[in-house]
Order: structure tokens, then C-alpha cells, then sequence
């Protein structure tokens, strides 16, 4: 039998998904591009900077996740969470170059030290976003469904990137990106938002029957990472492995896909362009984690990971505005569409009364591992790409589609894997 979710979850989960994924494509898309057009970073700053992003990500998440096991709540981490999370994305209306130069008239660079300043807030901003997000709201959303509706709810909010990116697209339209005060108006603006979701969740938001944990809480910090724990959990973990190679393929390109878009594509109506295609990928997500209800893990991921590589192949050998916006499509479908089943997956597969603690393990598979080792491989890739000349004289780097082909390549190997697994296992039901 399924179990109806009530409309007040329902709008729970959109407005905390979406707000949520709103102020995470600012930091994943966006403050690359506001590193790149205000302090000119290098591809090797934005690679830093990612890493950097995913390891604040990934501690807090585990210690987080876990200390909310600990006491049983999942509330006051998410709300307070936001509000937090709001006045450090408001933080960032500090980080204008004059000001810089202001507050440190000796630096050789008012440029230099912008990069690492905007490197340090984001790793707070980062805390405050995983401990609200990540750790906090992911684990409600796991105690708040069950096996027979979590691939619905998932479709929702594994659609909910997509919706935020039309958003953001959308709305940054309005602003110059090259002028500083534009940024200080979109910090403003999302920062403000997020502050009020955080406000309205206090009445909103429902806390799940948790009993607090009996252990320790390094116990719980650490239960995630034992060698007994992943015995015990062995599917888990082999999903979440998998899972680290589909993120791994993401992380190539994504920090440089507005780039791309936009400098090397010379794509300025690059959201009209978008736009379409985000809204179709929303829907077919949506519609995709009722498959994975349906049919289970393996036909929704195959077809997934097909429109993943199908769209890089595109995005790789064309540069026609229209053939662009078919592998943009593709790519979207599956790239939304195999978070769902990956995400549903491991949510059925997570010991039940423990979800915050395993918050930490599935940051791993979902933000760290692949947000080192992607931009690192994309950062490789862009090695010998070409430069153009700024009107101060300095050097910024074009990214090109040979990120969509090394993206491919992680495809390829995770479409492999899991092909001689599922081989495996109807031999080993043959023999039987």
C-alpha cells in the first residue's frame, strides 16, 4: 500500500528543495562566474575553490547529520540552518574589489586577495548551507517518506535544481554581470529569500517522530565509516560508489558550463536558449521518480545515464545554437533524472532511525569525492585552453567541449560497472 504524504509536506519539501537549490546554483554556477568577471580567476582558482566548497561540505554534513541524530530533532537545524545560511550569502555584498582595496591598502592585488576571501566565505556560507540542507533537511526528507512514495518525493526534489537554475537564469537577466553592483543586489536579494524560508519553516515544517540516539555522539559521527557498517550495508555502499562516478562525471563540467555558454559559445541569449530546455527536463524528472517506483532502480538508471551520454556526445561535437540546446536537454534529463533513482536508491537502502548520520557517508559519494576529483580532471583538461586578453591587460582562460568528452569517459566507466553487477546477479540467480 502507498502512504499519502500530506499537502503540507508537499509544500515543505518544494519551498525548502527549491529555496535550497536557488542559493546552491548561486554558489555552484554563479560565484564562479562572479570570481571570474570580478577578480579574474584562473581555472586552477575555480578548481580550489570547489574543493575547498566540498570538503566544508562534507565535515559538516557528517557532524552535523550525526549531532542531529544525536538530540533527535531535524527542525531547529533546518530553519536556523537557513537563517544562517541567508546572512552569509549576505556576507558576500562585502567582497567588491574597492572595498578590498579599502580594508587592505598594502596587498600587491586588491584581485588576489578578493579570490581568497571569496574562497573563505564560501566554505562558511558552505557550513551553514550543509548543515541546514545537506545534513538537516535531507535526513527530514528521508524520515518523512517510506519505500512505497520516496521515489515521488525524490522526483520533486531532484527536479528542484533545474526549476532554481530557470529561476536564477531568469532572474539574473535583469543585471549586468560585469558591473559589482549587480552583485550586490543579487546577494541581497537570495540572501534576504533565504533568511525568510528559514523564518517561514518554524511554523511550517513538521518534526519527525525521532527517538535520540543511544549512543555516543563520536559514535554517531563515526558509525557511517566502520568497516562492521558497510558489512552490514554492503548495497549501500556499492550505490554510493556508484554514485561517486555519476557526480564525478557532473563535476567536470558544470563549474565551467556557464562559462562555456557564455564565452567560448559567445551565447549572450544563452537563457532564452536554456530555458526551454530546463522546463521539459523539470517535467520529465518530476515524472521520473514515479518510474523508479514503478519499475525499480535499474530501468529508471539505464535510460538515465543513455540521455546523460547522449547529451555530452552533442555538447561535444556541435556549436549550433540548436544542437546545443538539444545535448543541453539531454544532458539536464539525465543528469536530474539519475539523481532521482541514485538519490531514491539510497534513501531505501539507509537503516531506518538513522538518516542523519548516514548524511556524512552519502557526502562523500555526492559533494566531496567528486567535487575534488571532477573540477581537478576539468581543470586538467583546460590546461592548454586558449585566453583572451581583459581590458586591463590580464589573461582569462576559454573553456572549450573537451570537458564534455572527459565527462563522457566517467560515464562510460560507472555504465560499465554497473553492467557487470547486474550480469553478475542474474548469473548468480541462474545458479540457484
Amino acid at each position: 500500500m502507498k502512504t499519502r504524504l500530506t499537502s503540507k509536506f508537499w509544500f515543505a519539501l518544494t519551498l525548502f528543495s527549491l529555496i535550497g537549490q536557488v542559493a546552491w546554483v548561486v554558489e555552484n554556477m554563479y560565484l564562479n562566474v562572479f570570481i571570474y568577471k570580478m577578480f579574474r580567476a584562473s581555472a586552477a582558482d575555480i578548481s580550489a575553490m570547489v574543493a575547498a566548497s566540498a570538503i566544508a561540505a562534507t565535515l559538516t554534513t557528517v557532524l552535523i547529520g550525526a549531532l542531529s541524530d544525536k538530540i533527535g530533532k531535524r527542525k531547529l537545524f533546518m530553519c536556523g540552518g537557513y537563517i544562517l545560511w541567508g546572512v552569509s550569502i549576505l556576507a558576500f555584498i562585502l567582497l567588491r574589489e574597492d572595498v578590498i582595496g579599502a580594508a587592505f591598502p598594502t596587498a600587491v592585488s586588491a584581485a588576489a586577495v578578493g579570490v581568497t576571501l571569496v574562497i573563505a566565505l564560501d566554505c562558511v556560507m558552505t557550513f551553514f548551507g550543509s548543515s541546514a540542507n545537506d545534513a538537516a533537511f535531507n535526513a527530514w526528507l528521508t524520515d518523512s517518506t517510506d519505500s512505497s512514495n520516496r521515489g515521488a518525493a525524490e522526483g520533486i526534489n531532484a527536479m528542484m535544481p533545474l526549476v532554481a537554475i530557470l529561476a536564477v537564469f531568469g532572474g539574473f537577466m535583469a543585471f549586468d554581470l560585469d558591473r559589482a553592483e549587480s552583485w550586490t543586489a543579487i546577494f541581497a536579494i537570495i540572501g534576504g529569500v533565504v533568511i525568510a524560508v528559514g523564518v517561514i519553516g518554524l511554523f511550517l515544517i513538521e518534526e519527525p517522530k525521532l527517538e535520540p540516539t543511544g549512543e555516543s555522539y563520536l559514535g554517531t559521527v563515526v558509525h557511517g565509516f566502520l568497516p562492521s557498517t558497510v558489512k552490514a550495508n554492503r548495497s549501500l555502499y556499492f550505490y554510493l560508489a556508484a554514485f561517486i562516478l555519476f557526480n564525478i562525471s557532473i563535476q567536470i563540467f558544470m563549474p565551467y558550463l556557464i562559462l562555456y555558454y557564455e564565452v567560448s559559445l559567445k551565447m549572450t541569449n544563452y537563457v532564452f536558449v536554456m530555458a526551454p530546455a530546463i522546463i521539459l527536463a523539470s517535467v520529465v524528472t518530476a515524472f521520473w521518480g514515479k518510474v523508479y517506483d514503478q519499475k525499480g532502480f535499474g530501468t529508471s538508471a539505464v535510460w538515465s545515464l543513455c540521455w546523460l551520454a547522449a547529451g555530452y556526445v552533442l555538447l561535444f561535437l556541435f556549436r549550433a545554437t540548436a544542437l546545443v540546446f538539444v545535448g543541453s536537454l539531454l544532458m539536464m534529463c539525465g543528469y536530474l533524472s539519475g539523481m532521482a533513482v541514485f538519490g531514491a536508491k539510497i534513501r531505501d537502502l539507509t537503516p531506518a532511525g538513522k538518516s542523519g548520520m548516514f548524511q556524512g557517508v552519502r557526502i562523500f559519494s555526492q559533494v566531496l569525492v567528486p567535487g575534488v576529483i571532477g573540477p581537478f580532471i576539468g581543470k586538467t583538461v583546460l590546461a592548454n585552453a586558449e585566453t583572451v586578453v581583459n581590458s586591463d591587460g590580464t589573461e582569462s582562460f576559454i573553456p572549450n567541449a573537451n570537458i564534455f568528452l572527459a565527462a563522457l569517459t566517467a560515464v562510460a566507466v560507472l555504465a560499465i560497472l554497473l553492467g557487470a553487477v547486474s550480469r553478475h546477479r542474474r548469473a548468480a540467480k541462474k545458479s540457484f
